[in-house]
């Protein structure tokens, strides 16, 4: 998504239209989705032909028309959004809340996705038994999807695709309750397989990953996996491992999602003691803002609930605070602003909650050099 987002940044068009809609992930409410995306769309409809000509309006509603029209609700999460230029529209299904509007402008309106990705932890889950692999991708306690065969990250695998059933146990095995050394080979053998999947995938989109099942079966992954490094934790207490809800299974898995977390505060906050005593640290906005700019941002620490409103003028790289969000020229959320450049320019961006940073100094920058 964070990829998705920075290759959006990048484009400039006039205009580049930016819409959000609300929808729901279950049945009944999703019918009144396409209603709703309708409604938007009248409204696309509207200020285009107000603010530009027929030839540019027709195009850009094509090329919405083109990625809306076969939308199935049933696949909906939380917000559809559409980036839509006359040459190219992109649609993308997003697993948090964002409020319902059209922007026109001369770039994508990203920026409060970035905050709200910045601030989520991004995983899958990988759930092993002794017969039988998923993978599950979520943010937070939400559920983005569950990993399927005609998924389109997959079809860039030449491995095995999830979920996976293990062919590799001879009739009549019971490697799940017995110690027998063949059943650990064959085990031993479908795992490897589940690693090889789940490393390519990681390729393909790198996330950690929580490891969801029995003990045993955890044991016996871990003895094959070819790279730990990336694996959050595990859990083995889960039941329905195999054909439970994927919702549940997220649900099972949240006090380690919220210890990675923490964690990230931790190492945040020891890392911004760390730059101070080698004054590598920015707090005041406007130098904030330029290293931001320049590349010069290594982590950037918020404050959760921080926003402030400012003058920016890009070409001199300048950013002044404004007493007021709605005068002219004034952009209301000046730090999605620079969150956004930091995430674009490879830095990391780490919110941190109202007890675990002053509001004395509720942004700080750790640069490069």
């Amino acid at each position: 998504m964070k990829t998705t987002l920075k290759s959006l940044r990048q484009v400039r068009a006039n205009p580049a239209v930016s819409v959000f809609v609300k929808t729901h992930r279950t049945h009944p409410d999703n019918e009144q989705d396409p209603i709703a995306l309708k409604n938007q769309l009248k409204v696309v409809e509207d200020r285009l032909s107000e603010e530009y000509d027929k030839r540019t309006s027709d195009a850009i509603l094509e090329q919405i028309t083109a990625k809306t029209d076969e939308l199935d609700p049933n696949y909906n999460l939380d917000t559809l959004a559409i980036f839509a230029t006359e040459s190219e529209a992109k649609v993308l299904r997003l697993p948090f809340d964002a409020a319902e509007r059209v922007i026109i402008g001369e770039k994508f309106a990203t920026r409060d996705l970035m905050r709200n990705m910045s601030q989520a932890v991004h995983y899958y889950v990988l759930v092993i038994t002794s017969e039988y692999a998923r993978l599950i991708e979520a943010v937070d306690s939400r559920l983005v999807k569950e990993i399927a065969g005609e998924s389109v990250r997959q079809e860039q695998m030449n491995e095995l695709t999830f979920p996976i059933k293990n062919t590799t146990l001879p009739t009549g095995s019971k490697a799940d309750r017995t110690g027998s050394s063949d059943d650990h080979s064959y085990l031993k053998e479908f795992m490897n397989r589940v690693d090889k999947s789940l490393q390519q995938f990681r390729n393909i989109d790198p996330l950690p990953v929580i490891l969801v099942g029995d003990s045993r079966t955890l044991g016996f992954y871990e003895q094959v996996c070819d790279n730990t490094s990336f694996i959050l934790g595990k859990v083995d207490h889960l039941p329905n491992l195999e054909d439970g809800r994927a919702e549940d299974i997220i649900e099972g898995v949240q006090e380690l999602v919220d210890e990675k977390r923490n964690t990230r505060y931790e190492s945040a906050l020891g890392d911004l003691e760390k730059a101070r005593n080698e004054k590598m640290v920015r707090t005041d906005l406007q130098q904030i803002y330029r290293s931001a700019v320049e590349g010069n941002a290594v982590t950037l620490l918020v404050r959760q609930g921080h926003i402030v409103p400012a003058t920016i003028d890009e070409e001199a790289m300048t950013l002044m605070v404004s007493d007021d969000a709605t005068a002219d020229g004034v952009t209301d959320d000046a730090v999605s602003e620079i969150i956004e450049l930091v995430s674009h320019n490879g830095g990391e961006v780490v919110f941190l909650p109202t007890d675990k940073m002053d509001e004395k100094e509720p942004i700080a920058l750790i640069t490069r050099y």
